[in-house]
């Protein structure tokens, strides 16, 4: 395939599978921003809005790992269900060009809900140019982060109803239990070390001072924190490669 080819797969499916779903059932959005949302107003009421910026950020982080186990959900209904993937396998179409096709239609299909977040962020009066190309930076890794994650795994189950029991682990692994709707000195000390085995964590330690979080993370912080980041993406990336099942065996 030429690099044009390429680009067009890429764009179709994210046609096919972003905006052909909201245009035909705008419902769908309300469910993709409704847990981000509950935790927000549950986080606001609790704390008479002191950890505000903490909802939003958290709101912003979960959506973005919801891309992962909605790729998990779409990779096994379109295996097993519809058989595209076999299509796609006899076709010149590259394993990377489907994945990442779909990645980009689940990063489209959140877009709205960003937005709203955006928006709270943007009224808190913290938001600044650097900040928010902080903010998108991280989102982007954390968006290639969860794709890999769900094409590793979804290539792994035999029926689309899997994911549905998998997907609610994922969430609370990734993004109840670690530091990501609170400060991470509110996790007791004896357990604190298991938050930094998350990947999470150095994400949302990295959006907490993109959002105007005080304090923020210092430099040599925020440079572990994207070590941590960029290794852990990458490293999922070459596990992707070399155990993902991308044909039947």
């Amino acid at each position: 395939m030429t690099g044009r080819h390429r680009l067009r797969s890429i764009l179709t499916l994210a046609y096919m599978n972003g905006f052909v779903p909201i245009r035909r059932q705008p419902l769908y959005l309300i469910g993709l921003i409704a847990s981000p949302l509950s935790f927000l107003f549950f986080i606001f009421v609790a704390s008479n809005g002191t950890l505000l910026l903490y909802g939003i950020s958290g709101g912003m982080l979960l959506t973005v790992l919801s891309i992962g186990t909605s790729l998990q959900a779409d990779l096994a209904h379109y295996r097993h269900d519809l058989k595209l993937q076999d299509v796609v396998v006899a076709s010149p179409v590259e394993a990377w060009v489907y994945v990442g096709g779909l990645a980009l239609s689940e990063l489209v299909y959140s877009i709205p809900g960003m937005a709203v977040f955006a928006v709270l962020w943007a009224t808190s009066g913290t938001a600044t140019v650097v900040s928010a190309l902080t903010l998108l930076a991280v989102l982007l890794v954390v968006w290639a982060f969860a794709s890999a994650l769900g094409f590793t795994i979804a290539t792994y189950f035999s029926d689309v109803r899997e994911t549905f029991a998998f997907a609610p682990l994922v969430s609370i692994i990734l993004s109840v239990l670690p530091p990501v709707y609170y400060p991470i000195s509110r996790i007791p000390s004896a357990i604190r070390p298991l938050a930094l085995l998350s990947p999470t964590t150095y994400a949302a330690d990295l959006l907490h001072g993109a959002v105007g979080i005080a304090p923020g993370p210092t430099l040599t912080g925020s440079l572990v924190d994207w070590a941590v980041l960029l290794g852990v993406t990458g490293a999922l990336f070459v596990v992707a490669s070399a155990k993902a099942r991308w044909r039947e065996p």
